[in-house]
């Protein structure tokens, strides 16, 4: 896990942006960590590709320097690929290999020894691509059922454990080499300089997977986040804990905060879990539609899901054996005290305050958009 504080640092840095199309919201928390080594990006109209939504997650490691590099300018090396709107996958792949090949050939980033995971959403028109490299993760809420978007490049994945052998790269206690917990990201330059094999070959790589989906009135949410996340919680719960918060009307940034505060650990005695930096970033579909119709689906889709566990109980209860009070056996008759009965509602939050929450960037107060200068500006205090 690396070095921890006395005590966990929980002040948050938290921002939104909106448009007609997607409320956002993020925040990010240091931790038990020593350092804050996280970035985030989340541009409603990309300026080389007006109309076009970017949000990206870069969870660093060994230095904070190459994620928030990549924080400010990767979505920059993805538009100005050639491929970029006749084939949007191999434009997201090439272009994190190229901000990859940029930093190596830039003398204050080089010689660093860290590196960044680097998941990203990029939404044009009805067309949504995620491009993951490590173990940070999207998931979105589609008609309320959970679709995830992104999966976890770890060293001992089938794939992941093949390539690494074959650049000459070994495997242990479940680490690449013996230390890197994860097998593709950003930087990591020491596990990248096998010169017989290509960049997508290194023991490490940059090189992404692409998820590509199609955006209809369905969808209502996504979360992207690092995997102080993700370590804790399930996407399943991720996606139903978010989908109660905004049920009761939550605003985005604000169930980012609840989401971190429940994922930090009591203490920093527990393998790690709930210690790690955190940032999430909980992107809305609005659909051109307020952001109270979506609260009212979701608490549409709360109340059914309580509906049927309550239901599932009844029946449960219905087929065991029924037994009057008076024809239990003396010796048993106090058992049944002592079981604890079934959760019957999903676990909600407390609505936590926004704290050092960032007034809108890039708004006028009537659906603005954020621009390039407000994400740099966003990562710069972190």
């Amino acid at each position: 896990m690396g070095q921890t504080l006395s005590e966990p640092e929980t002040s948050k840095e938290s921002a939104f942006c909106q448009n007609d199309y997607y409320k956002v919201g993020s925040s990010c928390m240091q931790g038990w960590r020593i350092h804050m080594e996280d970035s985030h990006t989340h541009i409603l109209s990309l300026p080389d590709d007006p109309g076009t939504a970017f949000f990206a997650v870069y969870d660093g490691h060994g230095g904070a320097n190459i994620a928030q590099h990549a924080g400010k300018h990767l979505h920059k090396y993805v538009t100005r690929r050639p491929e970029y709107g006749s084939d949007m996958r191999k434009a997201l792949q090439r272009g994190f290999l190229d901000i990859d090949e940029a930093m190596l050939n830039d003398d204050s980033l080089k010689e660093q020894m860290a590196g960044s995971t680097a998941v990203t959403v990029l939404v044009k028109s009805d067309r949504l691509y995620c491009a993951n490299a490590g173990d940070s993760r999207a998931i979105a809420c589609v008609g309320g059922k959970l679709d995830v978007l992104s999966f976890d490049h770890k060293p001992n994945n089938t794939n992941e454990l093949e390539r690494i052998k074959k650049a000459g790269g070994y495997v242990e206690y479940n680490r690449v080499n013996g230390y890197l917990a994860l097998s593709r990201a950003l930087g990591d330059f020491s596990l990248k300089r096998n010169s017989n094999v290509l960049p997508e070959e290194q023991v490490v790589t940059a090189w992404p997977d692409i998820e590509e989906r199609v955006v209809n009135d369905e969808w209502q949410f996504m979360v992207i986040a690092c995997d102080g996340i993700w370590d804790v919680l399930p996407s399943q719960s991720v996606m139903e804990f978010v989908q109660a918060e905004i049920a009761q009307g939550i605003y985005p940034q604000n169930i980012c905060e609840n989401l971190m505060t429940r994922c930090l650990a009591p203490d920093c005695q527990m393998g790690g879990i709930g210690g790690d930096n955190m940032t999430v970033i909980i992107v809305c579909f609005l659909h051109g539609r307020p952001y109270e119709d979506l609260v009212n689906k979701c608490k549409e889709q709360v109340a059914e899901m309580n509906r049927k566990m309550e239901a599932m109980f009844i029946d449960n209860d219905h087929q065991s054996p029924a037994t009057s009070a008076s024809s239990k056996d003396p010796a048993t008759e106090n058992e049944d005290e002592n079981v604890p009965s079934p959760l019957t509602s999903p676990e909600h939050s407390p609505k936590a305050s926004s704290e050092k929450t960032k007034p809108p960037k890039g708004q006028d107060g009537a659906g603005g958009q954020s621009s390039e200068d407000d994400t740099s500006e966003e990562l710069d205090l972190k």
